[in-house]
């Protein structure tokens, strides 16, 4: 998850989602792509994207999530890996994303080179409950299936 905050764009499965607020973090602060790289990742138990891709290394300010979850497919696909699918879903109050959810599904998919058909992403409220039903921030929850190839 991410706050929301002034002076920054929104970014959502590297789609730029017209919005007042954006999401604060080091990079572009993706939190759906950040959900699907720790899913990734995760599944090959390769650690997490902190690990990869930390905060206090200066190379990664303000970089496109995109460029970082290209590099995690390349990371799975030198270990040995292949991507199934994954299956990611988002909560915030607002905006409404539905606009948007299948180009970013046709993004993740090509920096993975998978088929579209094998990304899921999803959009949800809290009913105005909790850390983004009060709009405060977005988060994203994300599964991946992989197998050793």
């Amino acid at each position: 998850m991410h706050r929301l905050t002034a002076g920054r764009r929104l970014i959502l499965g590297g789609v730029d989602v017209p919005c007042e607020l954006g999401l604060d973090g080091h990079s572009d602060a993706d939190v759906l792509v950040h959900a699907v790289m720790d899913a990734l990742l995760g599944a090959a138990a390769m650690g997490d994207i902190g690990q990869h891709f930390p905060d206090s290394d200066p190379a990664y300010k303000g970089i496109s999530s995109m460029v970082l979850l290209r590099a995690v497919g390349g990371l799975l696909r030198s270990g040995g890996y292949r991507i199934v699918n994954t299956d990611a879903t988002v909560l915030a109050q607002a905006p409404k994303l539905a606009p948007y959810l299948v180009e970013m599904r046709r993004r993740i998919a090509e920096a993975l080179e998978i088929d579209f058909g094998c990304v899921s992403v999803k959009a949800t409220t809290e009913e105005g409950l909790g850390f983004t039903g009060e709009r405060r921030g977005i988060a994203a929850h994300a599964v991946a299936l992989i197998e050793k190839v």
